[in-house]
């Protein structure tokens, strides 16, 4: 049953019992939500979603019978609103893009403390992306780093690059406008324009392109 005390309702999908009960510890403990269900594969996740309705899910990606891509393929499907995140290990890096495609809101690590979970509840449940910050710098240690891109400063105008540098600090279409002095509906405009662009399917794809590219500084990133 959901309860009414202005903390969000988390669901936690993973298969370690130890690891979903120090979670569950931290949220709880900690005052930073209330945990309405836990599973501990894929099967058991979706038949909880059904009678359950969840403000966030933290999903691990490596579970059981149906695994965490599928599951929230299909969480998705059933429920389009749903904000999701992934929880992850810097051995997952091969499935973050398939995680993003899938609509995922963010990722965070497993070794990730209180303070890093309390930011990445608060950046999804109001609409925007999260991204633990070790896992930024673990995408530019492992990607190849080469100078901005000539191609694709070709591709985007200036103003689509200002646009993607503030979508990256996870600001909102209206932040956004504010800063710019344009209106929400231009940056929508532009924004769709960049998906189009770098062949991206979302922002959080658009924000790991950005860093892999190099188009974003790291600095600039971390230290927003």
């Amino acid at each position: 049953m959901n309860l009414d005390n202005g903390k969000p309702n988390i669901i936690l999908v993973d298969d370690h019992l130890i690891f979903r009960q120090g979670l569950k510890t931290i949220l709880t403990v900690g005052g930073l939500a209330n945990v309405i269900g836990e599973a501990s594969n894929g099967v058991e996740f979706l038949n909880i979603l059904t009678a359950q309705q969840p403000d966030l899910v933290f999903m691990d990606i490596d579970i059981p019978h149906i695994n965490g891509i599928e599951a929230t393929k299909i969480a998705l499907s059933m429920f389009p609103q749903l904000k999701i995140v992934a929880l992850t290990m810097f051995s997952d890096e091969e499935y973050y893009t398939k995680m993003i495609e899938c609509g995922v809101k963010g990722f965070v690590l497993k070794t990730d403390g209180s303070d890093n979970i309390e930011e990445c509840i608060s950046e999804v449940i109001q609409g925007k992306s999260y991204f633990s910050r070790e896992i930024l710098k673990g995408l530019i240690v492992n990607s190849n780093r080469k100078s901005p891109l000539s191609v694709t400063n070709h591709l985007l105008s200036e103003r689509e690059l200002a646009i993607l540098k503030k979508l990256c600090l996870g600001l909102t279409s209206d932040e956004i406008a504010e800063e710019l002095n344009i209106s929400a509906k231009t940056v929508k405009t532009h924004r769709a324009n960049l998906l189009d662009k770098l062949k991206c399917k979302n922002t959080p794809a658009m924000m790991i392109y950005a860093i892999k590219k190099n188009i974003v500084d790291l600095d600039f990133l971390l230290n927003k």
